[in-house]
């Protein structure tokens, strides 16, 4: 998962790159296509007709599983979830459900005593380390594999030639670090001259330097600024944090060959990974230390609305359920899983997940959650992810195809991120993976304003990671308005609506400069319109009562994973 998406590339790096041209209005993505001339979800108009359809709008719970959330946020702290049933901080896992203390929800990454998982590995090197005295031996016999050794075989195989790092990346990671260590001496210069610790990009270029030192230190920092493509409302330690962490993860992939990845697992959580049943890790430290995504994402979805302060989220009558699983590097498959149980167990009736990976090694585990949460009417959302890659060809994880039977499941949503020509320069995001078969809809992704953590923080990121939370957000506000409706027909009313992108709208396939039309980047052709949307679903058919979708997973009174068994 990438938090930030940096412009890191020998072409990019020596490129002559720039901010955009168009002053872009703090939450374009909310305004009207043909109001604003911005290419947004036109979600003025969406409240005005869901509220002349239904006065009494439910409350809806929204699991964000993602890096953690800032608990204290001004914008936040209202619409969060709170276990009802949870007495804070008594050390006694109340409801019985198996966690203890998880008032706002749970902390996958943490350890018994307070900690959390900062950093893990790629699931690329685990995967090769994992398996390879097992499916290198010589005398190995392929034809008595079942089908789980056939798809672990497959992956193991594909780590083996995706496992050494071109000289390329590797000369490019080191130009990278080269300008890494010259960041961290202009920054020491620029706090020093301005008397604080933390600015933003836009801060220091409205600064005046007092020496000559200072001068050059601001010219060079921004200079890199301009080349990594981060935006100008990101602080200082954010971005020195987040290119650290890109430098790191990429030094530990050129040696994953050689040497295996640090197991924080083992000295952090030290459960039996192996068994899906053992449940108990973790803590309630739902910021863990890493809040900046999750932070991010919650505030587009739900951040307070009219409240006169900060910005306003997609919906209103949410309440956000905190699931944290994402580190620096790549999540493991258990966690995932396990994040989706809770959410479907303790009433989530949408679940984010603005992360992903090219390896699933457990995919039968998520895939037990997927259809559990089908069975429980639960929407699900997925990025897609920001390699610019044709995700029908290349693995993306999670997906909705199930393990053997290539079965899609029908509560789940890949979500692509789509921009404004006056924004970007295209209607598609250049970093934004697609696929005609596999992304479900296109939602803006770029320079998204939204909460960051520090109590009061704001600013904008970009990614599909952005984009995905804007339809979670048009979701929980037709689950609100409309509640009635399943999560099937909610999925349908959102793509349905979807306003086709033509060629007439100015669009370039992701990473090229290709003319195309969005028709050829999804299954729906389109991007999210919330008041198409909503003006859908008031005309759907809507039934008195819910069928279940498929036959749940078995489940006990205590948690639905005691007695869970695969759906193989």
């Amino acid at each position: 998962m990438k938090k930030i998406i940096l412009a890191i590339s020998l072409f990019n790096f020596f490129a002559n790159y720039s901010f955009a041209q168009t002053e872009t209005p703090k939450g374009w993505h909310l305004l009207s296509p043909s109001k604003d001339s911005f290419y947004g979800i036109d979600l003025a108009k969406a409240y005005q007709i869901a509220k002349q359809k239904n006065s009494k709008p439910v409350s809806v719970i929204v699991a964000v599983i993602d890096s953690g959330i800032d608990t204290l946020h001004e914008d936040l702290k209202k619409i969060l979830w709170r276990n009802p049933k949870e007495i804070p901080g008594n050390g006694i896992d109340d409801d019985n459900n198996g966690y203890i203390d998880d008032v706002f929800g749970w902390n996958y990454l943490g350890s018994k005593d307070g900690r959390s998982v900062k950093k893990a590995s790629d699931e690329k090197s685990r995967v090769y380390h994992r398996f390879k005295e097992r499916f290198s031996a010589k005398d190995l016999d392929t034809n008595s594999f079942n089908q789980e050794d056939k798809y672990l075989y497959r992956a193991w195989l594909k780590s083996s030639n995706e496992i050494v790092v071109s000289t390329e990346e590797q000369t490019n990671v080191a130009y990278v670090e080269i300008a890494l260590r010259t960041l961290k001496k202009n920054d020491a210069v620029i706090k020093e001259d301005m008397g604080k610790e933390e600015y933003t990009i836009d801060e220091l270029e409205k600064y005046t330097p007092k020496t000559d030192i200072a001068k050059r230190a601001k010219m060079g920092f921004l200079s890199t600024m301009k080349i990594f493509g981060i935006e100008a409302d990101v602080k200082n330690s954010t971005i020195i944090e987040e290119i650290g962490s890109y430098v790191d993860g990429k030094k530990a992939a050129i040696e994953a060959k050689d040497k295996a990845p640090i197991d924080y697992r083992a000295e952090y959580m030290k459960d039996d990974y192996n068994n899906i049943h053992d449940i108990g890790y973790g803590n309630g430290d739902v910021m863990g230390g890493t809040p900046m995504h999750g932070t991010h994402v919650s505030g587009i979805i739900a951040a307070q609305r009219n409240n006169g302060i900060g910005m306003d989220g997609v919906a209103e009558n949410v309440q956000i359920m905190a699931l944290r699983v994402v580190p620096d590097g790549d999540e493991y498959d258990k966690d995932i899983a396990l994040a989706i149980f809770y959410a479907v167990d303790h009433g989530a009736k949408i679940i984010n997940m603005s992360f992903g990976k090219s390896y699933s090694p457990e995919k039968k585990w998520i895939d037990s959650a997927v259809r559990y949460a089908a069975q429980k009417d639960v929407l699900i959302l997925h990025a897609a992810g920001n390699d610019s890659k044709d995700i029908d060809v290349a693995e993306n994880y999670p997906n909705p195809y199930y393990l053997y039977t290539n079965e899609r499941a029908p509560n789940f949503m890949t979500i692509g991120a789509s921009s404004d020509p006056k924004v970007s320069g295209s209607l598609a995001a250049d970093f934004s993976n697609y696929g005609k078969q596999t992304v479900d809809v296109f939602a803006p992704g770029v320079k998204i304003y939204s909460t960051l953590p520090g109590g009061n923080n704001y600013g904008n990121l970009k990614g599909t990671s952005m984009a995905t939370p804007v339809v979670s957000g048009i979701a929980a506000l037709l689950r609100s308005y409309f509640p009635n409706l399943t999560a099937v027909q909610v999925k349908e009313a959102i793509e349905k609506s979807a306003t086709v992108g033509t060629i007439e709208i100015e669009t370039f396939k992701p990473g090229t400069t290709e003319p195309i039309a969005l028709t050829e980047l999804c299954r729906t052709g389109g991007f999210v319109n919330a008041a198409n949307a909503v003006e859908y679903a008031a005309k759907m058919n809507i039934p008195t009562k819910k069928t279940p979708i498929k036959k749940a997973v078995n489940v006990s009174k205590k948690s639905s994973l005691k007695t869970m068994k695969t759906n193989q």
